[in-house]
Parts: structure tokens; C-alpha cells; sequence
């Protein structure tokens, strides 16, 4: 082999080089080699500005992150503070006062949720314009006129002394670590959204915490959980585009008390058609009116779960005489809105002055939501109660119509700052009926008209809910807990009840109103005084048990009540598809249930539906092989199940098929209110509701049920592939964890930065492990168990939580979605509660103290 002058290899049988050859091919070596010199540096170079901008980024991200160890200054305190974490970085809080407590509550919150807290402050308020600019101001019209914030501001000023101090206290820790981090400068040193705000606006600055802003983000709970206002309006809408009452009458059935028992014997429930007259002629001029508030709605930002039939909760109390300690145990997920950060900050509170606690709190609220004490634990699950109405309004200019006469409305202006522009003047208008939420509509706003859209609702009244959390954490037995709830007004919720010494029990909460006339299954005439509300139901009379002969109490937003009832409650609950599993499992669990027990039974995913559907599936010519994947189905729907994927598709064409009749705005979402009508259906194979609009002949259930086989056998070969046996329920079932400020703002990168996911869940809509989705829109989960929790109250120490994200509010914070793999497994975390556990488990300690 030759040698080439620079003393390169040549090629091999190359021959001889020509003349001149020699001479270019080494300059062209040599050129080469200075090149990639040349490169090598500029590659070293541009690999040190990657490690430089790589460390920068690192900074940028953790500079925000909590301290979980050392000491730090919390000015106000009486005594030290101190804070234990856990390996998923929940804090245990020990003070020695109350002051110092919830002081301490707000400044741990702060360090780890300030962003969020910020951003629901701007919500609640209506202020979202100011944060994000003019894209936001349809949204903050609809928020200044339902007036969160002006109702907080009075429930401030009736709420108890003792109540306010607490929430000052919380507020003064909040401002505290506001001090150290920048005194209101959205910086990075706050969190990573600010540095990512700046970007867009620069001239935002952070306020104090008010203790008002804790009160509002209570409005907001209540608002999400405020019973069947949807319902209201796409019944009316219904009858506004031309179905017949009997026909939206079948889309609403009553509840099914004969096969799925209520929680409390005794009472009145749903049945029967609505009066029509109190659509007060939905059928006309209302229905823009009632339509764009409906759109209006539903553009408001969900914090914590969409109306629906996927909105809901399971919570349960066994008794000991049915458990393995021979003590209760308590369970609860409530079934809201994912979200990154989630919804609950788990935390354990504890002093010398009464509180002594363990739970799920709110970040921006001072105390715990659900959890426990040393002496109770109690659960919440969504009571439900018609507590809106809507009133269809006669308006002229600025009057509106009462009886035979006119009555001025009431009004007032509102300034909304806008990121980037010029403020904005709204004026909100009032009858007697609540605020004009048409008046929220710009086009509404534009065409004016005689027509409008008022809202009643309980919590637009001032109340003392924050006092009834505070009475809830102390309570110390049944009296107390009752005491404590009936200073619990919105949201009403069932409450669920353990004690140490062993009952258990399950109170009915809230102020629900007492109407004249009607029922509030549909907008009432404005004009009508006669459908005002007259009451509320007195506490003492709302549903209450203690210790039944059961043994257990099961609450899943079924019926309360059955037939017997004084008082109507609502007419619009789940339809108990969940709570009637959950007494089947707690009956098959027998008498020795331990938490152990429980946990499994929070994520069974049997779908109670399919042993209705199925036997007709497999009943009715098929033109595909997948319908064999029913055949033996358990009906259980793990990630991993074909059978659970190709069911959920056919119920998906199933009811796009079926209800081809309805507005494109008001396809069904597949909750259990569906599986009801379905079921009613499936004994009528003759309905009109069968028949194809599209065709010219008359399609029988038969043909429908058939072409749902084959459309959702199509559906899946596309997406999924050709072998049947190889789909997967969570190829199609994804749980995306979005942040919820910027976590839809459309830039991939902004995205990436803070949601989590998708990642395969199982469960479903209306099951026990309920992992919602809307038929209408597709698979993906869109409600879920935003926390689970099992109280051992005979080892309070051996109880168990976990909840789908994690602690943290902080991108890439190790505790930013550290839970979110033992959620989807269906595993549960240790709930500690003895101080010599928590001290000894601890990852760090922060100590507390005064200036």
C-alpha cells in the first residue's frame, strides 16, 4: 500500500497519481484539516455556550423552588414554627398557636403554589385581562358580572372575628415570602409562569395577598359545583328547536330508585314532565339569549371540574363492625377537572390551640378541605341541589317587566385593565332576579333586543362557609361535625362522618331554596313574582343519618332521598350507577374490610353499562370479527383491555347515531344520564329516536346497534390497526395533565415546559374509577379522581392518599408530578400522622422563626 506525502493511507490498487495531482489533493487535505480545526472550536465553543445556557436554564427553573431545609424568617410569629417534609414533599406543619399556624400555612403555600394562587385570584376576580390581554376580556365581562369578588368582599365583613384573624394570619405568611422573593416583582425568583409572562408583558406586578382572596377562590369552588344550570338551559334550547316535550322528557328520565337505592331513606325525588309554561316561551326570542350565555359558560375556566355528567365523587364510610380494626373507615376521590398543578395540596396542620389535622387543603384558603383530625374524619362528595335558576327577562332599555309594570334595573360600571392596551368600561345590570348574564354576550351586547338571561344563585348571597371549615377542623364528635355543617352553606355537599369512638354518619349541608312555583327544571318567567324563591330548607330537615343498621353509608351524587321527602332537592342527579357498585363491593367485601381493601375498591373499573348493552351487541348481525372481543368480557376496562376499547367505540357511534336529532351544540357526552335514556330505548326498538334523518327509510334499533359495530370496527382499524386483539382501551383513553394558564397557549415548546402526559389510564365515565370522557369530542379524560383518600380511624397513622399529580406547583420540581405514576397504577401513598413517623421520615426540616 502507498504512502501519500502527508502520510495518509491511499486507496488501495489506486495507482500512481497524475501529474499535479499531488500538490491539489494536499492543499485540499490541508484545507480540510484547518476546517475541521476550525469546526472542533466552534463546536467546543458552541458545547461550552450549551453547558453555560444549559446551567442557566437549570438556575432559571429551580431558583423558584421551596426550601425544605434551614431556617428562615417569618415575621409575626409568637413561637418557632416548624415544617417536616415527606419524600413527596408534603409539609407537617407544628406550631404553637393558631396565628402561627395558618401564618405558617400561607407561607408554605406560597412557596410552592404562589403562581397558581395568583392566577385564581385574577380568575375570581375577573382580572384575567391584565395577566394575559384583550383575549381575555369576554371572559372577565362574564366573571365582573356574576361578581365573585364584590360577594367576597361583603361575606368579609359578616364572617366571624375569629375567621378573620385566621385569614389574615394566612395572608401575612403569604406576604411574608412575597418579601423574600422579590417583594412583587414577577420575576423567576416567584416562579417560572412569571418568567414566561414577562415575555408578554412587562409590566405586570404582583399585589399583596388579601385575606378576600381567600373568600373568592371559595366562590369559585362553589361555582363548579353548582348543581344543574346546564341541564336547565339545553332543556329549554331542546324545546326551542323543535323537539316535543315528550321527546326531551326521554333525554331527562327520572331517577331509576327502583334498581339504585339513594343514600337516605325517606323523601321526594324527580319524576314526572316539567310544566311547559315555565319556559315562559323558551321556544322564541329566548333562545339566543339562553344560547349565548350557555357558550359564554362554558369558555369560563374550569378550576375545578366541568358541568356534567362527568362531574361527581364517591365517598364512603364503613362501619367497625365491618372492618378489620374493628374502628371505621372513611374513603373519598372527588371526580374534578385535571389540571397541573392539581387541584389539592396535601398538608398536615398541627398545634397546641385545637387544630390538629391532616388532608387535602386549597392553596389560597387557610385550613384543610377533607381529611381528618385526632378525634373525626369526614369526606364530600357533590349534593347537587337545584340552587341556580335562570329567569328569562323582559328588558327595555334599562327597565325590565314585573308583573304589569316596569321596574328599573340596576347598574353598575366596571374597569377592566388589559395587558397591552387601554382599560375597558363594562356595565353589569341586575333585576331582581340576579345579574343579566345575556348582557355578558358581545353579540347579545351588540344586537340589544327585549330579551335577556338572569341568574339566581345561592352563592351570590354572602355567607360563612370559611367559618363552617374552621368549626369542621375542630370538631370533636357528631354534635360538632353537625354544628359545623350547618354553617356550611355553598357549595352544598354530602358530607360523610368517622369518629374514633366509631360512628359514623352523613349529613345533607347547604342553603337550598324553597321556590313559589315551578321546579327549576327550566328557565321561569322573570315577570312572574310567584316563581321567586321563599325559603331555604331549614337545617334540621335536611337529610342527616347517623350509625345505620347497614353498617356503611355510600355517597357517588346519586338520589339523597327517596319518596316521602317535604322538600324537592333537585331533579338532576347521577344516576347511582357508582354508588349502587360501591354497596356491591362493600356487601362482597364482607366483615373483615381493611384499607388495604378499600383502596381497590376506589379504582375498580367495571362498567355497569356494558352488561346492559353488550347481549344486544352480540345479539345483531355484524360484519366484523371485533364483536367476538365481547364475547366473556368481565367488564372491567384496564388499559390493556381490546374488549373495553372497542366497547367505549361503539357506544361512541352508538350515540351519534342514535341522537342525530339534537343541535350539534348538545351531543351527548355518553355520562350515565345516557346510559338511561339507552336503556329506556333499548325497550323500544320501534322509536323514532332509531330512525337515520339522513335516510329515506325508517332504521330499527337493530340496524343502528349494527352499523355502531361496524362504524367503531372502522374507527379503530384506522387508529389502532388491523388485529382486533392487539387495540388497547388506553391507546384510546389518555390523560393529559395541562397547566391551566399556559398550558393550552398553543406554543409547543411554552407547552412542553408545563403539562404532563399524555400517559394510558383506565376507569371510564360513570364508573367507580371514574376516569371521565365525552363521546362527543373523543376519549380523552376530561374529569377524574382529583385525590384519593382512605382514613383508618383505628390507625390514623396506617392511612392513605394519593392524588394524580403532585405537591408542587413548580415545573420540574421533583415533587411537580411525582405521584402521578402510583395514581394511574391505582397505588396509595402513607398518610402519616404520628409525629415520631413524620419526624423520622422526614427529608427535610424548615424551622420558623421571628425576626
Amino acid at each position: 500500500m502507498g504512502e501519500l506525502s502527508d502520510g495518509s493511507a491511499d486507496t488501495a490498487g489506486a495507482g500512481p497519481a497524475p501529474a499535479g495531482a499531488q500538490p491539489v489533493a494536499r492543499v485540499r487535505r490541508r484545507r480540510w484539516r484547518v476546517l475541521r480545526r476550525v469546526a472542533l472550536v466552534a463546536l467546543a465553543g458552541l458545547t461550552a455556550l450549551a453547558l453555560v445556557a444549559g446551567v442557566l436554564a437549570v438556575w432559571a427553573v429551580r431558583r423558584s423552588f421551596a426550601e425544605y431545609a434551614g431556617e428562615r424568617t417569618l415575621p409575626g410569629l409568637s413561637a418557632e414554627v416548624t415544617v417536616h417534609r415527606d419524600g413527596y414533599g408534603v409539609p407537617q406543619i407544628y406550631a404553637r398557636t393558631a396565628g402561627d399556624l395558618f401564618r405558617a400555612q400561607g407561607y408554605v403555600h406560597a412557596q410552592e403554589r404562589f403562581w397558581e394562587m395568583d392566577f385564581r385570584r385574577h380568575v375570581t376576580a375577573g382580572r384575567l385581562s391584565e395577566l394575559f390581554g384583550r383575549d381575555q376580556l369576554e371572559t372577565d365581562t362574564y366573571l365582573r358580572t356574576l361578581g365573585w369578588r364584590r360577594v367576597a368582599e361583603r361575606e368579609w365583613g359578616i364572617v366571624s372575628e375569629e375567621s378573620r384573624g385566621f385569614l389574615q394570619a394566612y395572608a401575612d405568611g403569604v406576604n411574608a415570602w412575597l418579601d423574600q422573593h422579590g417583594g412583587g416583582e414577577p420575576s423567576g425568583d416567584v416562579s417560572l409562569e412569571y418568567t414566561v409572562l414577562g415575555l408578554t408583558n412587562r409590566d405586570y406586578r404582583i399585589e399583596r395577598w388579601s385575606p378576600v382572596d381567600s373568600l373568592a377562590w371559595l366562590k369559585a369552588m362553589a361555582w363548579d359545583l353548582r348543581g344543574n344550570m346546564s341541564d336547565e338551559i339545553e332543556r329549554a334550547v331542546l324545546l326551542g328547536a323543535g323537539l316535543t316535550r315528550p321527546a326531551v322528557d326521554e333525554l331527562f328520565p327520572p331517577y331509576p330508585m327502583d334498581r339504585n337505592r339513594p343514600i337516605v331513606d325517606g323523601g321526594r325525588v324527580a319524576g314526572g314532565a316539567f310544566v311547559a309554561a315555565e319556559a315562559g316561551g323558551a321556544g322564541g326570542g329566548w333562545v339566543p339569549a339562553l344560547t349565548a350565555v350557555r357558550d359564554g359558560l362554558a369558555d369560563l375556566p374550569a378550576l375545578l371540574g366541568r358541568q356534567g355528567t362527568g362531574l361527581g365523587s364517591n365517598s364512603w364510610v364503613i362501619a367497625g363492625s365491618r372492618t378489620s380494626s374493628g374502628k371505621p373507615l372513611l374513603a373519598n376521590d372527588p371526580h374534578l377537572a385535571p389540571s397541573m398543578p392539581g387541584i389539592w395540596f396535601q398538608a398536615g396542620l398541627h398545634c397546641e390551640c385545637g387544630f390538629n389535622l391532616s388532608g387535602f387543603t386549597f392553596a389560597g384558603v387557610p385550613g384543610v378541605v377533607i381529611g381528618h383530625n385526632d378525634a373525626v374524619a369526614w369526606g364530600f362528595t357533590n349534593l347537587g341541589p337545584d340552587v341556580t335558576d335562570l329567569y328569562l327577562e323582559e328588558v327595555a332599555g334599562d327597565k325590565v317587566r314585573v308583573g304589569g309594570g316596569w321596574q328599573d334595573l340596576e347598574k353598575r360600571t366596571e374597569t377592566i385593565k388589559v395587558a397591552g392596551g387601554g382599560p375597558v368600561t363594562i356595565t353589569v345590570r341586575t333585576s331582581r332576579n340576579g345579574p343579566l348574564l345575556s348582557d355578558a354576550s358581545e353579540e347579545l351586547r351588540d344586537v340589544g333586543g327585549r330579551h335577556a338571561v338572569a341568574l339566581r344563585w345561592t352563592a351570590l348571597d354572602p355567607g360563612r362557609t370559611i367559618d363552617a371549615l374552621f368549626a369542621l377542623n375542630r370538631a370533636r364528635d357528631w354534635a360538632d361535625f353537625r354544628a359545623a355543617a350547618a354553617l356550611f352553606e355553598v357549595p352544598a355537599q354530602n358530607l360523610v362522618y368517622a369518629d374514633v369512638a366509631g360512628n359514623i354518619g352523613y349529613q345533607a349541608p347547604g342553603r337550598i331554596p324553597v321556590r313559589g312555583k315551578g321546579d327549576g327544571r327550566v328557565p321561569a318567567p322573570g315577570w312572574d313574582t310567584g316563581y321567586g324563591w321563599r325559603s331555604y330548607i331549614p337545617f334540621d330537615e335536611l337529610p342527616s343519618v347517623l350509625n345505620p343498621a347497614q353498617g356503611y353509608i355510600v355517597t357517588a351524587n346519586q338520589a339523597v332521598v327517596g319518596p316521602g321527602y317535604p322538600y324537592l332537592l333537585t331533579h338532576d342527579w347521577s344516576y347511582g350507577y357508582r354508588s349502587e357498585r360501591i354497596n356491591e363491593l362493600i356487601e362482597r367485601a364482607g366483615r373483615m374490610v381493611t384499607v388495604e381493601d378499600v383502596g381497590r375498591m376506589q379504582t375498580d373499573a367495571y362498567n355497569a353499562l356494558a352488561p346492559l348493552l353488550v347481549p344486544h351487541l352480540l345479539r345483531v348481525p355484524s360484519a366484523t370479527g371485533a364483536v367476538d372481543l365481547l364475547r366473556g368480557w368481565d367488564y372491567q376496562q384496564p388499559v390493556d383491555s381490546a374488549a373495553a376499547a372497542y366497547f367505549n367505540a361503539v357506544w361512541r357511534a352508538l350515540l351519534a347515531r342514535t341522537f342525530d336529532e339534537l343541535p350539534a351544540d348538545y351531543e351527548p357526552d355518553g355520562g350515565d344520564r345516557w346510559w338511561e335514556v339507552v336503556r329506556a330505548l333499548l325497550e323500544k326498538p320501534a322509536s323514532p329516536w332509531w330512525d337515520d334523518r339522513a335516510t329515506p327509510a325508517a332504521e330499527t334499533m337493530d340496524q343502528i346497534l349494527s352499523a355502531a359495530l361496524a362504524d367503531a370496527g372502522a374507527e379503530l382499524t384506522d387508529r389502532l390497526g388491523d388485529d382486533p386483539r392487539a387495540w388497547r382501551w388506553g391507546d384510546l383513553h389518555t390523560l393529559e395533565l395541562r397547566n391551566q394558564s399556559f398550558g393550552e397557549s398553543g406554543i409547543a415548546p411554552v407547552e412542553w415546559l408545563f403539562n404532563r402526559g399524555p400517559e394510558a389510564v383506565p376507569g371510564g365515565s360513570s364508573i367507580v374509577n371514574a376516569t371521565s370522557w365525552d363521546a362527543a369530542s373523543g376519549y380523552e379524560v376530561d374529569a377524574l379522581p382529583s385525590m384519593r383518600m382512605v382514613v383508618d380511624l383505628g390507625n390514623l397513622d396506617g392511612s392513605r392518599w394519593v392524588q394524580p399529580a403532585g405537591n408542587s406547583g413548580h415545573a420540574f420540581s421533583a415533587h411537580y408530578a411525582d405521584q402521578s405514576d402510583p395514581w394511574r397504577r391505582g397505588e396509595l401513598l402513607p398518610m402519616r400522622w404520628d409525629p415520631d413517623t413524620i419526624r423520622r421520615e422526614a427529608t427535610g426540616t424548615l424551622v420558623l422563626r421571628a425576626p
